[in-house]
């Protein structure tokens, strides 16, 4: 008599193997997901600095060249007396002499220092009177109606990199 069972299945290495394979797929998606995140708030970063740096070019042609505040700015595009963006960016206004130009840095903080050079993570600064520069951190002189707007970015070259826009 001889008898030999034939069980159909997977074997233990099999198993195993099928298992490791989706391990790998699950910390290769679990990697790249902040590093989208982060590319996805830096686009709505840009996104606000497009829409603050038109909401300053049609004021001025509005009102006969003037400048906004950082409330009116916010006016413009929130239909509120408040400088905050619906992203909870804050808006301010940097009115400066045209003395020297400006090297900005930018901090991932957010704790809103009162530093005019530091440019914090939830915040839009405008400069009157200066433009973007070849580097994005440097701010030069511009026309009295210019304005160079910035935002510190997360991701970039290198962690802090700074966006700017001139009007």
């Amino acid at each position: 008599m001889n008898t030999t069972q034939t069980t159909k299945g997977f074997t233990i290495i099999e198993v195993v193997l099928v298992l490791a394979i989706a391990g790998l797929i699950f910390l290769m998606v679990f990697v790249a997901l902040p590093a989208l995140q982060r590319g996805q708030r830096d686009s709505a970063r840009k996104n606000d600095v497009g829409t603050v740096a038109s909401a300053i070019t049609n004021y001025q042609s509005n009102n006969k060249g003037s400048s906004p505040d950082a409330v009116e700015i916010g006016e413009y595009i929130n239909n509120s007396d408040d400088a905050t963006l619906d992203s909870g960016i804050e808006i301010i206004v940097q009115r400066n002499s045209y003395d020297a130009d400006r090297t900005i840095s930018a901090s991932l903080d957010t704790s809103n220092g009162s530093d005019a050079n530091t440019l914090y993570q939830d915040e839009i600064k405008v400069f009157y009177g200066f433009k973007c520069g070849t580097d994005s951190t440097d701010i030069i002189r511009g026309s009295a109606k210019q304005a160079a707007v910035l935002v510190a970015l997360e991701a970039g070259p290198a962690a802090g990199t700074v966006y700017c826009q001139t009007t």
